[in-house]
């Protein structure tokens, strides 16, 4: 189902300082789908809505943003009517995902990276979350601006836990969960994330597509996710720890193992909730990649295990 809406003036929303863009949304039949239509009415510009009647089946698609094969509506909505771009939401509204105006997947990294820029401007030197999974270039760029990356521990509890901890003004996770403190109340509302994604694209430019081609060229592997027995998951990871620290590898044990070499990073750590082992890895070049990939699978064979078929969520 596609609604479009002509959104009323822009004093309708108490605060808000966005250019009039032309988006298109992508509910997935989820929660949010009933208040983004109040939301979208509100709004400058034009608005193209999908799937917006709550329905638990998911008849077009599984709402979650971060798996691209999910964006595919959205994508060619935002293709079919010349759009600026394209934001869609998880099932109960707490995660957000975002494509440009070329149909390019916005990871939940670069929105923050996006996000990060005009927070800072109004709180110079404040601390900037991001959980392990995030780009390099992430923390690369919040550093530049002058802000103070903060990598801490997967986990939508740990990040908000380490956001009162540090007074971070805004922290996220590669999962699409945005926390905003800063002029909000510190929890992941994915309509606030998209108000203020709005507000900061208008801040910086007023292109979301020129801001995703202006970020450096990194080449990284999806979340490979596979199973191990529960009882040897945190072992496994323990286990890599010692070894590399043995032969004096930078290691960074945050929340399980992030490796740092000349060819990127690479990630492995144990979830906290299923009996899975995940992995990623991050360079500037594919040559660099498969290297780190490699070494993923040389420590996992080191420990008696094979990295097998991918794991759901």
């Amino acid at each position: 189902m596609t609604r479009s809406t002509a959104a009323l003036s822009p004093t309708v929303v108490q605060g808000f300082d966005g250019d009039a863009f032309r988006i298109g949304w992508d509910a997935g039949n989820g929660a949010a789908g009933p208040a983004l239509e109040m939301l979208a009415a509100k709004l400058p510009g034009e608005h193209h809505l999908l799937y917006t009647d709550i329905d638990s089946r998911f008849p077009n698609h599984h709402p979650d943003p971060t798996d691209e094969r999910n964006l595919a509506d959205l994508k060619q909505l935002v293709r079919d009517k010349g759009l600026d771009f394209g934001i869609a939401f998880d099932g109960d509204g707490d995660r957000i995902g975002a494509i440009d105006g070329e149909g390019r997947v916005i990871w939940g990294d670069q929105l923050l990276a996006i996000l990060a820029e005009p927070v800072l401007e109004a709180l110079p030197g404040a601390t900037i979350i991001a959980d392990v999974k995030a780009s390099q270039a992430l923390f690369d760029r919040i550093a530049e601006l002058g802000g103070r990356p903060c990598m801490w521990k997967t986990g939508h509890s740990l990040i908000k836990s380490k956001m009162k901890e540090s007074g971070a003004p805004l922290a996220g996770e590669m999962s699409g969960h945005i926390f905003f403190a800063h002029e909000y109340y510190g929890f992941d509302d994915a309509l606030y994330a998209a108000v203020r994604l709005i507000r900061a694209v208008t801040h910086l430019g007023g292109s979301l597509t020129a801001l995703r081609s202006a970020m450096p060229a990194v080449i990284n592997t999806p979340e490979m996710r596979f199973q191990v027995d529960e009882a040897r998951k945190f072992k496994v990871v323990e286990e890599v720890l010692e070894r590399l620290e043995a032969d004096g590898a930078q290691v960074d044990r945050t929340d399980g193992a992030r490796v740092t070499t000349a060819d990127g990073w690479w990630l492995l750590r144990a979830s906290n909730t299923q009996d899975v082992l995940v992995a990623r890895a991050e360079s500037n070049d594919e040559a660099g990649l498969e290297r780190l990939v490699a070494q993923i699978d040389a420590q996992l064979a080191l420990s008696g295990i094979e990295r097998g078929p991918q794991a759901g969520h």
